[in-house]
């Protein structure tokens, strides 16, 4: 749960806004290097993409639902080994 809410104020942390990506930020120092290193552009479903799309609109049900199962099992196999 915690990681569903702290993820997306990671993500606007580092730049990736509603409003796109924040000048200056290290969203867009990704951003100028996926572009030179593709030619000028940034590839659809590239890191930089994903983070911009996560920034914009928060996270899918999908991803949400996703993340859910993986951290609620990494979850467990931690608290079954932690005493």
């Amino acid at each position: 749960g915690m990681a569903l809410i702290g993820l997306p104020v990671a993500i606007g942390a580092l730049g990736f806004t509603g409003a796109g990506i924040a000048a200056g930020s290290i969203a867009a120092k990704m951003m100028s290097a996926a572009a030179i290193a593709n030619g000028g552009g940034v590839a659809a479903g590239s890191a930089v993409a994903v983070l911009q799309s996560i920034g914009a609109a928060g996270f899918s049900l999908v991803a949400k639902t996703g993340l859910t199962a993986a951290l609620g099992s990494a979850g467990a196999a931690i608290g079954a080994v932690i005493p």
